[in-house]
């Protein structure tokens, strides 16, 4: 197999894992896996906003899973690992499914998605797209897109940092789906400039022109001291001959 078959392959199975988690582990809060080979095995990290049903009473449901990945996808010596996902307003996978889990109840398309995009930006993302396709209004598919804030399109940054997941539910009308893009806060960019502000050690111009002012002053006083001490010694010595002259006469 050449190494451009080799590479789609491996996609392709990664993609059927995470859908196939997805479906296990929605009770749990599904937030995404990150699949690594190693000599060993393959080491899976699941990340779950409630990690206890991942892993179940014992650990059964974790062998279980490892079990059905190994079966399944043939994938070499499982081992599972489980994260709990800290900020769930972050995580495309959470706020997808929870866009999708509204619909189901019925909740209307627009306040899910402005519930959902409030959510992300006032856990401190930078910006978020939501787009929601399907018949949403009439028989006719068609999308809608919720914005807010700064969002890149294109650019290494975009691939490396800008997360992006898809989740789908099926409802009377037909197959509805939800694509969540969100810019974490600690995105950064090559155009982005920031002025680092000074410690506040530094003093502020005045205290230091008062300063100058004052090491002045000294160093003035210090001068005349030295001054006067000069001349008071070249009096002693010119009392001195003086007196001696005086004597000798």
């Amino acid at each position: 197999m050449s190494a451009v078959k080799q590479i789609l392959a491996e996609n392709k199975r990664r993609a059927r894992v995470d859908e196939f988690l997805s479906r296990e582990l929605a009770r749990a809060g599904y937030g995404g896996m990150d699949m690594v080979k190693t000599p060993l095995g393959t080491r899976i990290t699941i990340y779950a906003v409630r990690p206890g049903l991942v892993i179940g009473r014992g650990g059964e449901n974790i062998k279980r899973l490892a079990r059905m990945l190994e079966e399944k996808f043939g994938l070499f010596n499982p081992q599972i690992a489980v994260a709990e996902v800290q900020v769930p307003e972050l995580n495309p996978y959470i706020m997808a499914s929870k866009i999708a889990s509204a619909l189901e109840r019925g909740v209307h398309f627009r306040r899910a998605c402005y519930w959902a995009l409030n959510s992300i930006m006032n856990a401190g993302a930078l910006g978020c797209e939501i787009i929601i396709s399907g018949k949403l209004t009439t028989e006719r598919a068609r999308y809608e897109k919720f914005r807010a804030g700064y969002l890149p399109k294109v650019g290494d940054p975009v691939l490396k940092q800008v997360r992006r997941a898809v989740a789908y539910t099926l409802l009377k009308p037909g197959l509805y789906g939800i694509q969540v893009t969100i810019v974490p806060p600690d995105y950064t960019s090559p155009d982005y400039v920031k002025i680092k502000e000074p410690p506040s050690e530094l003093l502020q111009p005045e205290e230091k022109a008062e300063e100058a002012e004052e090491a002045l002053e000294a160093e003035k006083a210090e001068e005349a001291a030295v001054e006067g001490g000069e001349k008071a010694e070249v009096k002693e010595a010119e009392e001195e001959e003086a007196e001696d002259a005086s004597s000798k006469g």
